[in-house]
């Protein structure tokens, strides 16, 4: 393994701390939620991993709850570990602790805000935020720490968000597959990790392999 560069340790540093949220925590935050860990992997060096830290919950959460069978099966056609998955219920502290939460729909991102902890400018649906991100300049974004690069682009996509209106009321979210066939989870997968993946590519400066 490539030792990491003199000066860039970072052991005992607090990481930026990504939440996804949805309803059950057995669906799209867990999807969102590997497919995130799967595209930092791939991006970052060992050393570096640890300075993201992705975690999921639900705001009506199945607490210790296996990932639904369609949705472990996505994850892995993704390419990515779906094991050792437990469903949470969404709790103060968890919104409390997180630096960005990223909701599947604008309903969960009304349920995180209105627990508070000051989250209405750091809360955004993941599509949301993926589309505000999008618009910045890479010359504008600081280079340098992971976490610092990150806490810039929740102020700057906050900043954003009262001039750029989506088009349409669904246009941010994700729709929920419970209950649906595998070809339906597939598909949802498919638009979390086209959304994961620009926002990543964000946040690392760096494009996935």
């Amino acid at each position: 393994m490539t030792p990491p560069p003199p000066g860039t340790g970072t052991s005992g540093a607090v990481p930026f701390r990504i939440l996804f949220v949805c309803t059950g925590s057995i669906c799209r935050s867990p999807i969102a939620e590997r497919l995130a860990r799967l595209g930092l992997a791939r991006r970052l060096p060992a050393y570096e991993v640890d300075r993201i830290e992705v975690t999921s919950a639900g705001t009506w959460g199945h607490e210790g709850a296996s990932m639904e069978p369609f949705a472990a099966e996505v994850v892995r056609e993704f390419g990515g570990d779906p094991g050792d998955f437990k469903g949470r219920e969404l709790q103060d502290e968890h919104v409390a602790e997180a630096d960005l939460v990223l909701t599947a729909t604008l309903d969960h991102r009304a349920h995180v805000v209105s627990m508070g902890h000051a989250s209405g400018l750091r809360t955004f649906t993941l599509k949301e935020f993926t589309r505000l991100v999008g618009v910045l300049e890479h010359s504008a974004v600081p280079d340098g720490d992971l976490v610092e690069r990150g806490r810039f682009l929740v102020r700057a996509a906050a900043a954003l968000r009262g001039r750029m209106a989506a088009p349409g009321p669904e246009w941010d979210e994700v729709a929920d597959p419970y209950g649906s066939p595998l070809n339906v989870f597939r598909a949802c997968a498919s638009e979390i990790n086209t959304a994961i993946d620009p926002m990543l590519t964000a946040l690392t400066a760096r494009t996935g392999m």
